[in-house]
């Protein structure tokens, strides 16, 4: 059973450039007859991508290829410029950890908007909410804003969340990094339950070792385009043996 499809999905992202504009310099250049329309950058090209229901899949590729890009329209998080995503089941993205979060509100309180914004009742967060606390170690922080907490905190609570509901879909990248070696540790062991069960699993990483041997299938992906699908260590095979000219100059 299929539980995520992307039928040519290309994004069309801003450069910083384009960001960098604003309506007075807009304006300034257009009257001084210097203006020129800033430059889109193309992430995803007409990407094609179907995950069935409890595939564990590594994806690997140089930074800037579009591996977070594609986790992140995959979440919702951007939508394509053309194509369509079918996702079915719940998701938690695990990609910029604490990045929902509201920084004037306490930490129960963005519990529970977090989880209500992953599509699980309020009622129900309240409920897990004494574990989450507890696993994130924040037993001491409910009321306190979240701004008031450490980066480290903030993603402490973010992983804690996401990874209490149990979701159908988990999207993770590279963010086994979070805390120290005893949070690390607790993290590693959560993950694995999901690795054992029926969860599908979409990670980013660029420990090549682990997805040769933690997922079955891996996806190669550059300068926005899938180059090759398939065996995990033969994916990484080919991934290696592609970029040998780039490490020889």
């Amino acid at each position: 059973m299929e539980v995520i499809r992307l039928d040519k999905v290309s994004l069309w992202r801003r450069t910083q450039e384009e960001f960098s504009y604003d309506l007075k310099k807009t304006i300034l250049s257009i009257v001084e007859g210097r203006y020129r329309k800033p430059a889109k950058k193309l992430v995803l090209d007409n990407i094609d991508l179907v995950v069935d229901k409890g595939e564990k899949i590594g994806i690997i590729g140089a930074n800037g290829s579009g591996k977070s890009t594609l986790l992140k329209v995959i979440s919702g998080i951007l939508q394509p410029t053309t194509g369509k995503v079918r996702i079915h089941g719940q998701v938690a993205p695990l990609i910029e950890l604490g990045a929902g979060f509201d920084p004037e509100i306490s930490v129960m309180d963005n519990i529970l908007l977090y989880g209500v914004l992953l599509g699980f009742p309020r009622s129900e967060m309240k409920e897990r909410s004494r574990s989450i606390l507890e696993f994130a170690e924040l037993e001491d922080y409910t009321l306190v804003p979240v701004k008031g907490l450490s980066s480290g905190m903030v993603a402490r609570l973010g992983f804690a969340i996401a990874t209490d509901v149990q979701p159908d879909i988990l999207i993770l990248d590279e963010v086994l990094s979070v805390g120290d070696e005893s949070f690390k540790n607790k993290c590693q062991g959560r993950i694995d339950n999901f690795w054992n069960g029926e969860t599908t699993v979409l990670v980013v990483s660029h420990d090549l070792g682990f997805v040769s041997t933690a997922c079955k299938k891996a996806i190669y992906l550059s300068q926005g385009n899938i180059k090759f699908v398939g065996d995990s260590q033969e994916v990484v095979d080919y991934y290696l043996e592609s970029i040998k000219p780039a490490i020889a100059n």
